[in-house]
C-alpha cells in the first residue's frame, strides 16, 4: 500500500480520457476485436439456450422507454441503460464469456455497456469501440491483479464496475475530470459477494454482468450531465481499497507502464461453456478418455484433486453431483467432469434441460469425489487441475489438465473463435442465417475499418 495526495481514480481517468487508437499496440487491438466478436456470440447463444435470462429481458421490454439501443438476439430497442442490463445478463448467462489469464470477467459487462452507448450516441467508429474495450480490459486486469482478494467480494463485479465505467467515459468523450466523477458515481452499485458464485439454486451467478453494465452506462451519463463523485474514491479513509480489500493493494504495480504495456493482450476465450476454473479438469477428463479409451459404465470412482477454489465447485457434494439448473451445472465440478468423461468432449448443446436428466452423466457424476490438495490453491494464476479415474477392474488413469485450450499456453485461433461464434449464433432465440454470420464475422475482424456500427448491430439484434 502506498499513500499519495492524488487518488488513483484520477490516474485511471486520465488514462481513459487520453488514450487513442493510435496509442494501442497491435496485440491490444486484436484482443479487443476478439472480445467483441466473442461477447456478441455468447449473447446470441444465451438468448436461445439459457432460460434464466428471460425475466430480465422481459422486465426491460415491458418497461419500454426511449428507443436508444438494441436487445441483441431478441430485437427491440429500449433505453441504453436497459439494453446494457439485458445484454450484460445475456453475455454471462452461459458462463461462456472471455476471462483474463488470472480469472474474472471484464468483457461480459464492458462490451454490452459500450455497445448500448455507441447506439445511443451514434457515429461511433470501429476504432472508437476498439479503443474503449482495450481501456476497459487494461484497467480491469491491473485492478484485479493488484488487490488483496480473499474470495469474498466478486471481483468481476467490484473491479468491472470501475474499468467498465472508465471505458464508457472514453467512448462518450468525457474529460478526465468527468470520468473520475463517473467512477465515484458507479461505486454506489459496485458490490456482490462470492456467495452468488459458491451457492446453489440461484439464478444470479450468471446474471451479475447485466447489473454492472447498467451501472456503467448510468454513471457515465450522469457524469456527463454534471454530477460529481467523491474525490478519494479508492484511497480515502473509507475508500474502496480500505473497505473492500483491507488496505491491501499495490498502487505502483497498477500504474507501472500504464499506457505503454498492455496486459490485455493476454485475454483468453473459453473453449467450453462452463466456469473457467473447471476447464483444466474438463480438459484432463477429455484427454483421459482419448488416451485410455474406457466405457463410462466401468468407472468405479473419479477423484478430482482440488485447491481452495475448486473445492467450492464440488461442495455440497450431493447438490453438485445432481445440479438442478443449468447455471449450477456449469459451476459443478462433478457434473462437468462427468459430461467430459461420458461424451469425450463438451459442446454448447451438452448444457440443456435434457442433459441435467441424462442418466449416464448423472451416474458418473455421482462417483466424482473431491480430494483436497493445497498445491492446487488459486493464488493468482489459475492452477492445473488433476483428475484420477479408477475402473471397476482396479485400473487407475491419472491426468493433469495442462496446456488447456483457450489459455495463454494454447490460445484459441481465429478459426476457432469464428467457429464458436457460428455455433452460438445458430442457437440464438432467432438463429442467424449463414450469410449473416459470415458478414458479422467479416465486419468484426475488420472493425478498425468500420466508420459506423449500425450494420453490425442490425445483423445481430
Amino acid at each position: 500500500m502506498t499513500m499519495t495526495n492524488r487518488d488513483l481514480s484520477q490516474d485511471l481517468a486520465e488514462f481513459a480520457a487520453n488514450t487513442r487508437y493510435v496509442d494501442l499496440p497491435l496485440g491490444a487491438v486484436e484482443a479487443a476485436k476478439k472480445s467483441i466478436l466473442d461477447t456478441i456470440g455468447v449473447i446470441l447463444g444465451a438468448s436461445g439456450m439459457e432460460p434464466a435470462v428471460r425475466p430480465i429481458v422481459e422486465l426491460v421490454t415491458d418497461a419500454g422507454g426511449k428507443e436508444e439501443a438494441s436487445i441483441l438476439g431478441f430485437g427491440g430497442r429500449v433505453p441504453a441503460a436497459a439494453a446494457a442490463f439485458a445484454n450484460g445478463t445475456l453475455a454471462h448467462g452461459l458462463d461462456y464469456d472471455s476471462q483474463t489469464p488470472w480469472g474474472a470477467h471484464p468483457d461480459s459487462s464492458l462490451v454490452p455497456a459500450l455497445l448500448a452507448l455507441a447506439e445511443r450516441k451514434g457515429s461511433v467508429t470501429g476504432k472508437d469501440l476498439i479503443t474503449a474495450v482495450a481501456i476497459g480490459q487494461e484497467l480491469f486486469i491491473r485492478l484485479r491483479c493488484n488487490v488483496g482478494w480473499n474470495m469474498d467480494w466478486n471481483l468481476s463485479s467490484v473491479v468491472g464496475t470501475y474499468s467498465g465505467t472508465a471505458a464508457c467515459g472514453s467512448l462518450m468523450g468525457l474529460t478526465a475530470e468527468q470520468i473520475a466523477h463517473s467512477l465515484g458515481i458507479s461505486s454506489l452499485t459496485a458490490g456482490g459477494t462470492m456467495e452468488q458464485i459458491f451457492g446453489v439454486g440461484s439464478d444470479v451467478r450468471g446474471l451479475y454482468a447485466g447489473f454492472i453494465a447498467q451501472s456503467c452506462v448510468n454513471a457515465t451519463l450522469l457524469a456527463g450531465k454534471g454530477m460529481h463523485g467523491m474525490q478519494n474514491l479508492f484511497e480515502g479513509e473509507a475508500g474502496i481499497f480500505n473497505v473492500y480489500f483491507g488496505g491491501n493493494f499495490d498502487r505502483a504495480k497498477m500504474l507501472a507502464g500504464l499506457g505503454v504495456d498492455y496486459l490485455s493482450e493476454g485475454m483468453t476465450y473459453k473453449y467450453w461453456p462452463a466456469v473457467g476454473n473447471a476447464h483444466t479438469y474438463i480438459h484432463a477428463a477429455i484427454e483421459l478418455v482419448r488416451e485410455n479409451p474406457f466405457d463410462a459404465a466401468d468407472i468405479a470412482e473419479v477423484r478430482v484433486y482440488v485447491g481452495n477454489f475448486a473445492e467450492r465447485m464440488a461442495l455440497p457434494l450431493h447438490a453438485r453431483q445432481a445440479p438442478q439448473t443449468m447455471m449450477d451445472a456449469k459451476f459443478s465440478l462433478p457434473f462437468t467432469v462427468a459430461v467430459a468423461l461420458v461424451k469425450g468432449s463438451m459442446l454448447l448443446s451438452d448444457f440443456s434441460i435434457d442433459t441435467l436428466k441424462d442418466a449416464e452423466v448423472l451416474s458418473v457424476a455421482s462417483k466424482v469425489v473431491p480430494v483436497q490438495d493445497a498445491e492446487l490453491n488459486w493464488d493468482l494464476k489459475l492452477p492445473d487441475g488433476k483428475v484420477e479415474v479408477q475402473l471397476r477392474n482396479g485400473q487407475i488413469f491419472t491426468r493433469r489438465g495442462s496446456d488447456v485450450p483457450g489459455t495463454p499456453e494454447r490460445p484459441m485461433t481465429v478459426e476457432e473463435l469464428a467457429k464458436k461464434f457460428d455455433d452460438c449464433a445458430r442457437v440464438s432465440i432467432r438463429p442467424l442465417p449463414t450469410d449473416d454470420i459470415d458478414r458479422v464475422t467479416t465486419l468484426l475482424w475488420g472493425l478498425e475499418e468500420c466508420n459506423n456500427l449500425t450494420e453490425i448491430i442490425e445483423l445481430v439484434r
